[in-house]
């Protein structure tokens, strides 16, 4: 009879640990499913499989770096933003949030911000490369502007517009590796090593995945020409797609400003797509109406761009923001622009024009 009791007790202990092994198993399966689906492009069902991991998981770093990535992809920055922001309080021994981090600030502009968090990166771990690129990124950014001013005070010194021209050709030759972030793949590097080698200080709380390792190689993602960080995490087939799409992008946006400042009328408005959103309201044939009077008015037009970033909502729509400068003989101009544009036909178009 205590043999028997025995007996059951203990096939009640191995059923119970194959149980265990099955939930982890499932769970790990979860996290695989969900990198393999960012992966892919498919980045709500990503984030319904990391969800679930993570509410049997909540304090796994891996899985929450994954989130965050996946939100960023969906451009849900601000919830991106705190869960790399919560990631640093809770691993401040890691640099890859830091990174990330530093990422969504210079996309909003906040450079300085931007510029903390990856000093912050760098101090944790000297050698972070990515880190160190952003970084002298970041410089160019806030010497781009500091030169600007300084030619808004003095627009004829020859060499501040030489030092600005060639800061712009950087960006513009960067402009299809933008920002760049720390990948998923960063965080799997080092697990070994990460339970070999014990932490000189412990996290204020123990992580349930591996330490993060030094970043995977830059892949690009939506252009920011201004903000030239390299990109987030992407196969390398996406990374090279959207790379074409912001040379294609602004090629179309260079050549609609030349034909502009050609005062050809025909070309110009060549560049505007069948459903393009009048400013007014008014029905397309009045606008181009004004804009061929407009064109062809002014003894000459100078139309100037520098783009800021390209955002891609999808493989056929992209945002383009700039800074444009307008001179014509008897008017002048400058301000932001933003372009809402369409790939129609194989074409970059423009469907909305904004000032702002």
């Amino acid at each position: 009879m205590n043999i028997a009791k025995h007996f059951l007790r203990n096939f009640a202990l191995i059923a119970s640990a194959i149980l265990l092994c099955a939930v982890q198993i499932a769970h790990a399966d979860e996290y695989v499913d969900a990198s393999l689906l960012y992966k892919k492009g498919q980045s709500n069902q990503a984030l319904e499989k990391v969800n679930k991991y993570l509410a049997a998981r909540p304090k796994d770093a891996q899985a929450r770096f994954l989130k965050g990535l996946i939100l960023t992809e969906q451009g849900k920055t601000a919830d991106a933003m705190k869960i790399f922001s919560d990631l640093t309080a809770d691993y401040p021994d890691l640099p890859e949030p830091y990174n990330n981090l530093a990422v969504l600030y210079a996309s909003q502009g906040k450079y300085d911000k931007a510029k903390q968090l990856l000093e912050k990166a760098i101090s944790t771990h000297p050698s972070y490369a990515t880190a160190h690129e952003n970084l002298g990124d970041i410089y160019a950014k806030l010497a781009s502007q500091a030169y600007d001013r300084a030619l808004q005070l003095d627009n004829k010194n020859t060499a501040t517009q030489t030092k600005l021209a060639m800061i712009q050709n950087l960006f513009a030759a960067d402009a299809g590796n933008n920002v760049n972030v720390a990948s998923a793949a960063a965080f799997q590097g080092k697990s070994a090593a990460a339970k070999a080698e014990p932490a000189a200080a412990p996290p204020k709380t123990a992580p349930e995945t591996a330490t993060l390792a030094k970043a995977a190689p830059a892949l690009s993602t939506p252009a920011i020409a201004e903000t030239p960080i390299k990109a987030v995490a992407a196969t390398p087939a996406k990374a090279a797609a959207r790379k074409d799409s912001s040379a294609e992008v602004t090629s179309t946006v260079t050549s609609w400003a030349k034909a502009w400042s050609s005062q050809d009328a025909n070309q110009y408005l060549s560049f505007y797509a069948n459903d393009f959103r009048t400013p007014g309201g008014e029905t397309r044939a009045a606008w181009e109406a004004v804009r061929r009077e407009r064109l062809g008015a002014p003894k000459y037009i100078d139309v100037g761009i520098r783009i800021r970033s390209i955002a891609f909502k999808d493989s056929q729509h992209a945002t383009v923001k700039f800074h444009q400068s307008y001179r014509a003989s008897n008017f002048k101009a400058s301000g932001n622009k933003t372009l809402l544009m369409v790939n129609s036909g194989g074409k970059w178009l423009i469907q909305e024009e904004r000032s702002r």
